[in-house]
Formats: C-alpha cells, structure tokens, sequence
C-alpha cells in the first residue's frame, strides 16, 4: 500500500483534476492510504497584516472557497465514508455547474445529493470546529513540507506540486505517485504548454 497525503482546495481545476482521479482510481482498487488536507487559496494570498480566514466568522468575508474547505473538513473527519464522493460532487458543482461554493445552500445541496443530513454539517461547521481544523493542518503544511498551492502530493518528507493537463488519466496519477520518492529532481516545469 502507497500512503501519501495530498493537498486541496476547490477553487483550483488542477486540484480538482488530481484529487477526482485519485478518488476514481482508488474506487477502481488502486492501493493507496490517502490523507486529503485542506489548503486555502484564499489564506494564502493574504498580506501576513491581514485577519486569517479561519478567524473571520461572518460567511461573506471568510475568502473564496474557505467556507466549502470547511464543509468538507467536516464530511471528511465525521462522515469518513462519504468523504470521496462529496468531494468530486464539490468539484463538479464549482468547475462543472459554476455553482457558487461559497454559498451555504449550494453546500447544502451537494452534501444532500451524497446522501449526507446537510443540517447536521452546517451545525458542526458552526461549532467552529472544522475552522479549527482548517487553521492547524494549513498552517503545519506551510511550516513542514513549505507547500504553497494545491493540488500537492506529500509522502514522507517529500512534497511536490503537480499540475495535471487532463482529467480521468489514472496513469498520470500513478507516474506521478511513482515518483513521489524520486528526490534527484527538484524541478521540472515545461517553459510553455504545447497544445
């Protein structure tokens, strides 16, 4: 079994394409122990001045995408099971139905089409709990691993930033994941995207 950590944030398509085609490959049988670790976008272009989102409590000023982290902190450590299939259903409806993912009731559809009780999410998530949660594991990625974007796959004490070009391509995740021990490289990044 391939154990690694991998970062997200819905608000990113590379992160949507990354994390959709880890969940698809492991509902295909793939062997893998995956931690998804939320990482805010929105925190991370603050100006270090600025109040950090998981202190900001009114839903409006939170930052883009912050609110659905937090829903989905909530799905992920209280309803574990239905974690993989709320997540892809946050992605499509940012990146598929341009829904507005900062919008409570958007998040309340979603979490109600997976089959989850949507008011008792909304309540954990207004316990503060899961911004808590959001604060902590953001915080240690950036102090640990000096991640800075999503989607990163972390294993050990290696992290990598990857951006995939297209989506459902389970053997570019599972290069990817190969190589996830490869340390003699610290940088391949193509000049330009021929395409």
């Amino acid at each position: 079994m391939t154990s690694f950590a991998i970062t997200y944030d819905y608000l990113c398509p590379f992160a949507r394409i990354a994390n959709e085609s880890l969940v698809e490959s492991m509902a295909d049988g793939a062997d893998y122990d995956v931690s998804f670790r939320p990482f805010s976008l929105a925190q991370n272009h603050l100006d270090h001045t600025d109040v950090p989102v998981w202190d900001r409590n009114v839903q409006g000023e939170m930052g883009r995408g912050v609110l659905a982290l937090l829903w989905s902190i909530v799905v992920r450590d209280e309803y574990p099971e239905t974690f993989p299939s709320f997540h892809v259903a946050l992605f499509t409806a940012k990146h598929d139905d341009l829904r507005d993912i900062d919008d409570a009731a958007v998040l309340s559809d979603v979490a109600a089409s997976v089959g989850l009780d949507s008011a008792s999410v909304s309540a954990a998530v207004g316990s503060g709990v899961a911004a808590k949660t959001l604060e902590t594991e953001h915080t240690d990625l950036v102090a640990s691993h000096g991640v800075f974007g999503v989607p990163t796959f972390i294993s050990g004490g290696e992290a990598v930033f990857v951006r995939f070009m297209e989506r459902h391509k389970h053997d570019d995740l599972k290069r990817v994941i190969d190589m996830l021990e490869w340390t003699n490289v610290n940088e391949f990044k193509r000049t330009s995207i021929p395409r």
